[in-house]
């Protein structure tokens, strides 16, 4: 069962640190590594992440002496520490002993122990042991003062999100019962009389491996569910033997940003604290905008606490095709760019870079060079800044904006072939909406498709193509109550088993937009269509729509090319106290910025008049204070307007009006809290 009053982590300041891997190195070295990490300024470190073949040896023998010496070592130092479970993945005696533990791919191959994460997430086998080694870790180490946090597993899904083995087959069999209760109700939600699919035995069911053509869209979107659910479990598994041993501790597992194969909604109700591991690559000039859509994920996954970075590179990390190293300057506005958005601290992967491995191009806190390397001495100066801002530690993002992140939707629309066109990507409409919100100015936090939404005044919803009768009544009651919602293309058209909505799209959204969509009309690769919308033309390169309005709904803006010429493209209809913007199209960017000036005007809330994409600004606030960061992620300087009275925590106290940041600069401005979030602009002197 969900926790409700989550346990909170025992650090009295902003955490910092990283990922140790002490049993990469001799027993001298650790001494060493407590002192250049007390003049780093460390007060957390997360490990063994892998350590379960050096902690048990052979099955049952323990080797526990080693760990016992570090963790003390640390705690000499004043260091504590995020204790892993050492479960992220198996050794090679559990798998030579069960080799059917291991996982096997859509094409029905076993995958070879080798690299990380060799387990199939149903093996009754692992699950075993994975409660065994928890109880084991938690149980020796649980009391010890210097543990404040249980770092369960690592990453689950990055390796291996699906299996489609045996065991697995007969899990998804199981988890199918449960959703359905019997064949006729699966023969239903499947739609099998379409290709000759009917299922008349349980045993004939299988994970939709490789098949002679295009598989059936349910049973796809139910594996990924599968899959997420499978994955759930294995995690509670664990946090229930933790909280049984040790009920005092909170519990997290590290998040991967928006990860498609996993609904971190889910996940998020069972651990205590939000972590996450974020990578943006320096090698994009942009990277910090995707950045921040993410970390809007993070700190919205329960309901605006603040979160915890728990991974993120110094420089270089060491699996893209080209590893561009972070220029100077860069890792620190990374780091700052997630304290603004709600993080408690700014933790790394790694603390000592390894001289072995697949991860030895990896950068770390403290490179290759060691003391001379140029990451110590960047993340030296961050940990000396972040005890600066210990006042923003607990402080919340004040953003009145919100995006609507629904994984069946995501899944749905990105697991199978049977589309309109694979050209309209869920994470790319997302991204594209955010997108323009952040150029005008504001952070978004993300929110359910059921809500809540009382806390903002507009509410967009990029794409919701799986939609049901309570997604649709919440959104509804919040245009009724005042709120601003808008809806992009491909919505409303299909219910929780892939079934079009009687009448099409968009479904029970269609009295609230007051639309229907009579046709989707895709626009064929290098082409594109053109809307106008208040004297501007913008193009439609991916999707447009054949759109009906009601005569109460008021068409904003209509196609000017192709066969949709005249139609309408946006539409907008009032409802109750709020009103509701329908966007029956994929637009270019400058047509998102356009369409979202308006939809900000039409809810109440500002706009910046202009847009620089390297600027970004985002309030943390406690009962009294208000603390906006202003980043300049770009590389020339930028002028803005500031509140009265503001005093910058990373500068010399009080700043007057107008303040110039310098490229990869950041200032925290520290004002009263007021009625509103401060809304910064570019000044006008700025070029």
């Amino acid at each position: 069962m969900t926790d409700a009053t989550p346990r909170r982590i025992r650090l009295d300041a902003l955490a910092f640190g990283g990922d140790y891997n002490p049993d990469q190195w001799p027993e001298a070295v650790w001494h060493e590594d407590v002192r250049l990490m007390r003049e780093a300024g460390v007060n957390l470190v997360s490990l063994p992440v892998f350590s379960w073949p050096q902690l048990e040896t052979a099955p049952g023998v323990y080797e526990w002496a080693w760990l016992d010496r570090v963790i003390d070592v640390l705690w000499a130092g004043g260091i504590r520490i995020d204790l892993a479970t050492a479960t992220a993945t198996p050794p090679a005696w559990l798998v030579r002993a069960h080799p059917e533990m291991l996982p096997w791919d859509a094409d029905g191959r076993r995958l070879e122990f080798g690299s990380r994460q060799a387990y199939c997430p149903s093996s009754p086998v692992w699950r075993e042991h994975v409660a065994r080694m928890a109880r084991a870790m938690a149980e020796r180490y649980g009391q010890h003062p210097a543990v404040v946090l249980w770092h369960v597993s690592n990453e689950y899904g990055d390796h291996v999100a699906r299996c489609w083995c045996p065991e697995s087959a007969a899990h998804f069999r199981r988890w199918l019962q449960d959703r359905y209760g019997d064949l006729d109700g699966l023969n239903e939600a499947w739609g099998v009389n379409v290709w000759g699919q009917r299922y008349t035995a349980w045993e004939q069911v299988e994970p939709p491996r490789r098949a002679t053509g295009p598989v059936n869209p349910t049973q796809l979107l139910d594996f990924e569910r599968f899959g997420s659910d499978a994955l759930l479990e294995l995690f509670r598994i664990e946090v229930d033997v933790l909280r049984e041993v040790t009920p005092e501790l909170p519990v997290t597992t590290n998040f991967m940003s928006l990860f498609r194969e996993l609904d971190y909604w889910r996940f998020a109700e069972h651990e205590d604290l939000v972590t996450d591991d974020a990578y943006p690559d320096p090698a994009d000039p942009r990277a910090h905008v995707p950045a921040a859509l993410n970390y809007g994920l993070m700190r919205s996954l329960k309901g605006g606490q603040p979160w915890l970075l728990l991974e993120q590179a110094a420089s270089a990390v060491s699996w893209r095709d080209v590893n561009v190293p972070k220029a100077p300057g860069r890792m620190r506005i990374d780091s700052l760019q997630a304290v603004a958005h709600g993080s408690d601290g700014a933790m790394f992967f790694q603390w000592r870079q390894a001289r072995y491995g697949q991860e030895k191009f990896h950068s770390a806190m403290l490179g290759h060079r060691g003391e001379s390397s140029r990451t110590f001495r960047e993340t030296a100066a961050l940990g000396r800044e972040l005890k600066r801002l210990a006042a923003v530690r607990g402080a919340r993002v004040r953003s009145r904006v919100a995006l609507v992140v629904d994984w069946d939707s995501w899944w749905a629309t990105s697991a199978t072939e049977s589309l309109p066109s694979q050209r309209l990507g869920w994470l790319q409409q997302a991204r594209d909406w955010h997108a323009a919100l952040h150029a005008l100015g504001h952070a978004v936090d993300t929110v359910r498709a059921t809500g809540p939404f009382d806390r903002y005044d507009l509410v967009v919803v990029p794409n919701l193509y799986v939609t049901d009768d309570a997604q649709a009544a919440a959104l509804e009651a919040y245009v009724a109550a005042g709120g601003t919602l808008a809806v992009g293309p491909f919505s409303g058209v299909v219910d929780r088993t892939e079934k079009v909505h009687p009448g099409g799209a968009p479904g029970p959204l269609r009295d609230l937009l007051g639309v229907e969509v009579d046709e989707p009309w895709p626009v064929p690769d290098g082409s594109a269509e053109q809307i106008e919308l208040g004297g501007g033309r913008y193009d439609a390169p991916v999707w447009t729509e054949w759109i009906e309005a009601r005569d109460d709904a008021s068409v904003v803006a209509a196609f000017t090319t192709g066969v949709l010429d005249g139609r309408p493209a946006i539409t907008r209809r009032e409802h109750g106290s709020g009103r509701a913007w329908y966007l029956g199209a994929v637009t270019a960017p400058d047509g998102l910025v356009a369409l979202m000036r308006r939809v900000l005007a039409d809810a109440g809330l500002p706009a910046r008049e202009r847009t620089d994409p390297d600027l970004e600004t985002v309030t943390r606030a406690d009962e009294h204070t208000d603390y906006t960061f202003v980043l300049n992620h770009g590389a020339r300087a930028v002028t803005v307007d500031v509140p009265d009275g503001a005093t910058d925590l990373l500068g010399d106290g009080p700043v007057r009006a107008q303040l110039v940041v310098p490229p990869l600069g950041v200032a925290v401005l520290a004002t009263p809290r007021g009625a509103e979030p401060p809304f910064i602009t570019l000044s006008d002197t700025t070029e």
